[in-house]
């Protein structure tokens, strides 16, 4: 069972949604804008945002075979289907923004968000530039249609932190070469290096929703987890945004794996002047480890190709910028560009024969 909200303008009763480009809070309607002590204010004095709705909940209907449940828009009562991890969403009818409450409570409330730093209009712009450097790319997957589905979605990330402690042994190997004459005396000495440390780990952030497309969630990373804020419901308002469905102990065996190798690496890069270098033992110890789980912002738009099904995409880190994809090829354009060089050159290649002949 999931509570239904809408963020409600204070002056006209429309639509509020979380503005990236201001960081403050606009209505769709009227164009007020609030901070977010001004709705945290208004909500705490007509019951509180989630208590609110939580009296006239509506009942979802049972979940289909794909796992869809299906809700009642409370402001015009048209259909709302949404997935089991569906935190956030819109009304396909009014486009009323969505927040389904229930899923964002107990284990599944996330202890941070990055709020959308990069609004609508600027991820568009920077698809379009994407697009205009690229060649060959089928008009459909940046027409009209495709357009209005580039979502901007808060991905569920599990952030890892720790402290590894230890050292490694190596054997090192310095190689001298010394001529005397007509000759060469080479010299290989062999010595045993050891490196100690602590390295602090801070939020290295793991993928926490199995559907999720792993290079997509993935390939936009870095954030930057020191501009996070306790998570609000409120900065989902306007946006999508899923719930994890995967939890700390399934990426603990590859997360502290991946950290012990990270800091073998550092301590034996930092060993110099051999000419070679073997680690022989590493004794690391990970230890006061810790998770939380924050919400990361993400415009994105999918593609399917109609010839392969293949899903091609476009990602941009909705902080910072950070642009990923996989483009599909109009191969139609491709091979008439083709021809348009071939065949000149192959009528060029003929005259030449001819007159050589």
């Amino acid at each position: 069972m999931a509570d239904l909200f809408s963020y409600k303008c204070i002056a006209c009763g429309g639509d509020v949604r979380f503005n990236p480009a201001t960081g403050d809070y606009k209505c769709e309607y009227c164009g007020s804008r609030f901070t977010e002590a001004d709705l945290e204010k208004y909500y705490k004095e007509h019951g509180g945002a989630e208590e609110e709705q939580q009296a006239a909940e509506p009942q979802a209907k049972p979940a289909d075979e794909a796992g869809v449940l299906v809700y009642s828009c409370p402001s015009c009562g048209a259909e709302i289907m949404t997935e089991e991890s569906t935190a956030a969403t819109f009304c396909y009818y009014c486009h009323n923004p969505i927040i389904l409450s229930g899923r964002l409570g107990g284990n599944k409330k996330p202890d941070y968000v990055v709020p959308f730093a990069i609004d609508r209009k600027k991820a568009l712009d920077t698809f379009s530039q994407w697009i205009s450097q690229k060649k060959f790319v089928p008009k459909a997957f940046y027409n009209k249609d495709q357009i209005e589905k580039f979502s901007g979605v808060y991905f569920p990330y599990l952030l890892y932190s720790c402290k590894v402690t230890g050292h490694i042994d190596a054997r090192g190997t310095k190689v001298s070469t010394v001529r005397v004459g007509e000759y060469e005396d080479v010299t290989t000495g062999t010595y045993h290096v050891r490196r100690d440390g602590d390295m602090p780990v801070e939020n290295v952030a793991k993928n926490a929703l199995k559907k999720a497309n792993r290079i997509l969630v993935e390939g936009v990373q870095p954030f930057d987890t020191a501009q996070m804020k306790p998570f609000k419901m409120s900065y989902l308002s306007g946006f999508l945004a899923e719930t994890k469905d995967m939890e700390a102990a399934e990426l603990q065996p590859q997360v502290s794996d991946e950290v012990r190798q990270y800091a073998a690496s550092q301590l034996t890069n930092s060993i110099a002047g051999y000419n070679d270098i073997q680690v022989t033992n590493d004794a690391l110890r990970v230890s006061e480890e810790s998770w939380k789980y924050a919400l990361m912002p993400v415009w994105t738009v999918t593609y399917k190709d109609p010839g392969s099904d293949k899903m091609y995409y476009f990602s941009l880190n909705g902080q910072n910028g950070k642009v990923i994809g996989e483009l599909p090829v109009d191969k139609q354009a491709l091979t008439q560009h083709f021809l348009k060089i071939f065949i000149p050159m192959f009528a060029v290649l003929l005259a030449l024969s001819y007159f050589l002949l």
